[in-house]
């Protein structure tokens, strides 16, 4: 055991011990998502470092303090990346680790997946102090409970990330951003349409009164949709709209003071809602909403009939909760999971659910 992850397993020791909370922070670019911070802060980003890289095989397994950064730039060189497309949200100090207990996607998810479906392996401390490992660097490694991916978005409460092993993939040949002028209810109707086709579709956007759609894939099969979609190619600008949406520097984004961002996840044939100032993303499965908090609806009310969930992005006043309420069943098995992993209770106190 090495010096770095010496000294992190003794403060967790120390901590569980003493029944102190700890707040684990890698770049502390996501400290503004889920409930408040609670603990004392344990930095995770000593454990820094790629372990092994295999371009050949597609995994890459690195430390979970290593900035995200030099992660995607490692894989760049050989012309891969992480498709899911992690934001960073402007912070050159973004880690792997949050990276996978955020879970967190950019605009391609719904169409090439999340990040827990790219996590092969992790090692992790609970708060024993034991040095766990799960899953391994291959794709058909599981059986039994699949603790690895179980710890994407779980926000660092069942532990504290060591080590994770991620499938990354080849960098697509061509691209091609479409532009189409459609209302709401239009665009939403035309992505479902599109769904039910061969289409290279990698990402799209909708907002005031346009539909951005991003095609990935070969040059024939982007040259084909393109003649079978119509449209207006966005050239120069492209990439930008595109890293901004990922980041979240576009301008809907930027909140005024006394704004919330609510991110909505519903079924992607869910009419519009009409609940106020509207970005669509993942094919009309991703909602956002820019609220005065004051004036938020009862989202809970809202979801009830769309076999969906809401959560309370951004905003200076937390105080009603982040995210929506589990159902009896799942809310026990979360808290069997963090009994679990984290008898002593100390990892991340709060961070999910008040009580949690």
């Amino acid at each position: 055991m090495d010096s770095a992850l010496q000294h992190i397993t003794e403060r967790v020791r120390a901590a569980a011990a003493a029944g102190t909370p700890l707040r684990i922070r890698g770049g502390g670019s996501k400290d503004f998502y889920g409930q408040t911070l609670q603990g004392d802060l344990l930095d995770t980003r000593p454990l820094a470092g790629i372990v092994s890289y295999e371009p050949s095989e597609l995994v890459v397994t690195v430390r979970a303090g290593t900035a995200l950064a030099e992660l995607e730039a490692v894989l760049a060189e050989k012309g891969q990346y992480l498709p899911f497309e992690p934001p960073h949200f402007a912070s050159a100090g973004a880690t792997v680790g949050g990276m996978v207990a955020a879970g967190l996607n950019g605009p391609a998810r719904a169409s090439v997946g999340a990040v827990r479906d790219y996590v092969l392996g992790v090692q992790m401390l609970n708060s024993r102090a034991e040095l766990l490992t799960f899953g391994g660097q291959v794709m058909k490694n599981v059986a039994g409970y699949d603790v690895s991916r179980l710890m994407a978005g779980s926000l660092g409460t069942l532990g504290l990330l060591v080590e994770v092993s991620l499938k990354v993939l080849p960098k697509a040949v061509a691209e091609s951003t479409l532009v189409f002028e459609l209302d709401e209810a239009q665009a939403l109707a035309q992505l479902n349409r599109w769904g039910g086709q061969p289409l290279p579709i990698n990402a799209s956007c909708w907002h005031k009164g346009a539909l951005m759609v991003r095609l990935r894939g070969a040059q024939a099969a982007v040259a084909a949709a393109h003649k079978t979609m119509g449209g207006t190619v966005m050239d120069a600008q492209a990439a930008q709209l595109w890293n901004a949406l990922r980041e979240q520097t576009a301008p809907f984004f930027q909140l005024a003071e006394g704004e919330s961002l609510v991110r909505l996840s519903v079924p992607d044939t869910t009419p519009p809602l009409d609940l106020g100032p509207t970005l669509i993303e993942w094919g009309g499965a991703q909602r956002w909403l820019k609220l005065p908090l004051a004036q938020r609806p009862d989202l809970g009310a809202v979801l009830a009939n769309l076999a969906g969930h809401a959560t309370l992005f951004r905003a200076e006043d937390k105080s009603a909760g982040v995210f929506t309420p589990l159902a009896a069943p799942l809310d026990r098995i979360h808290r069997e999971l963090k009994k679990q992993f984290d008898p002593a209770g100390i990892f991340n106190r709060g961070r999910l659910y008040p009580d949690f």
